[in-house]
């Protein structure tokens, strides 16, 4: 009898996801021994048995192409909005599993798909996984596919910026995708010759950014470009955070749970931060700062070539690793190996950048601030 393989995308859309399923789908199609049913919307397609055949004609023209064709979303398994209120949703989903007569279950996502993937081994199912985010962020893999396309977007964003900056005698800040680490800001900002860079790993002082500009100008440079991760913090809110962080871990039940509360709404105070920084950069160094936030443009559009190659590396790899029977694994990006790795070893890992990385080296060695 034939193998039956499911697969889903979860999480933010990513370039990359295409080629990952045709890789999956046309890989497994051409053993002749493994069918592929793809399920809607990540795991609230798989609660709700939303499937979507694929056959190799339905691979054919994907590699090229943005987005995904499954569709995505940020539902949880365990906390999904049904009927105006929060279920646990993964009996259900185990009940689909064994209905659609899988094999294995192929989630393909960031960090919170490969937690949720995890609850599903737990349940009792078969899954393998595939790292995709802009953020580069997932652990125990090299390189996530996405990120290579985003650095190249963010990057020409940067190199087209330097133009206006330099004609208007402007501070530029633009702020850039990543979350919590700042692989991607720092990549983009090396590369389009970034006058500062901030980026979470390094807490920054406003006064020291602004000093920096003011060391341009002296010597007749009367603009910057300041490239910031949308994670990044000053060091004033990084103390404050970091010591609402220590109560909340000494502290127990509903004191523990209200700390946590005040967290969440200081987290969300921090948004428009970057507002904030171009605004505050303008009195301290009287050059207009304007601000462009890219957004969702970074995830859009045609993959590299160089996500191509992953996402395609990895997705065969995937099905391979599958007919040797392995489950609960993520297939990572290890070198030029795809390389299993157990999904328990990746759930709760972030990979955030060293601070003696060899990038951080380089942006300090031509002169680059970081805020510190």
């Amino acid at each position: 009898m034939k193998k039956r393989i499911g697969i889903l995308t979860s999480g933010g859309d990513s370039p990359g996801l295409n080629a990952a399923i045709r890789a999956i789908g046309k890989t497994a199609l051409a053993t002749g021994r493994i069918d592929i049913i793809g399920f809607r919307d990540g795991f609230r397609g798989l609660a709700e048995d939303r499937t979507m055949p694929l056959v190799w004609d339905d691979l054919m023209s994907l590699l090229t192409l943005g987005g995904t064709i499954l569709g995505t979303s940020r539902d949880k398994p365990h906390k999904m909005l049904v009927d105006g209120e929060i279920r646990d949703m993964t009996d259900v989903i185990y009940k689909n599993y064994q209905r659609r007569q899988l094999d294995a279950l192929i989630c393909i996502g960031g960090g919170g798909t490969q937690k949720n993937a995890w609850k599903l081994v737990q349940k009792g199912m078969n899954v393998l996984t595939l790292p995709k985010t802009i953020d580069k962020d997932v652990g125990m893999t090299d390189i996530t596919f996405g990120f290579h396309t985003a650095m190249e977007i963010a990057t020409e964003a940067i190199d087209r910026l330097h133009s206006t900056a330099h004609s208007h005698h402007r501070i530029i800040v633009v702020e850039i995708m990543g979350h919590n680490a700042g692989w991607l800001a720092l990549g983009a900002g090396v590369a389009g010759g970034a006058d500062v860079i901030l980026i979470p790993e390094i807490p920054y002082d406003t006064e020291k950014i602004a000093e920096a500009i003011r060391w341009r100008q002296q010597r007749g440079r009367p603009f910057s470009i300041v490239a910031v991760a949308e994670g990044a913090i000053s060091i004033q809110d990084y103390t404050i955070l970091e010591e609402m962080k220590k109560r909340k871990n000494a502290a127990k039940g509903v004191e523990k749970e209200k700390i946590a509360a005040e967290i969440d709404l200081f987290e969300a105070g921090r948004l428009g931060n970057t507002q904030r920084l171009s605004q505050r950069l303008e009195e301290l160094t009287g050059l207009e700062s304007r601000l462009t936030i890219l957004g969702h443009l970074q995830r859009g559009g045609t993959p590299s070539a160089a996500d191509r190659l992953l996402a395609t590396r990895l997705g065969s790899a995937c099905v391979h690793y599958f007919e040797q029977g392995l489950a609960a694994y993520m297939i990572a990006a290890k070198g030029e190996v795809a390389e299993p790795v157990p999904l328990k070893d990746v759930v709760g890992q972030r990979s955030t950048v060293p601070l003696d990385h060899s990038w951080i080296d380089s942006a300090r060695s031509v002169k680059t601030c970081l805020g510190d």
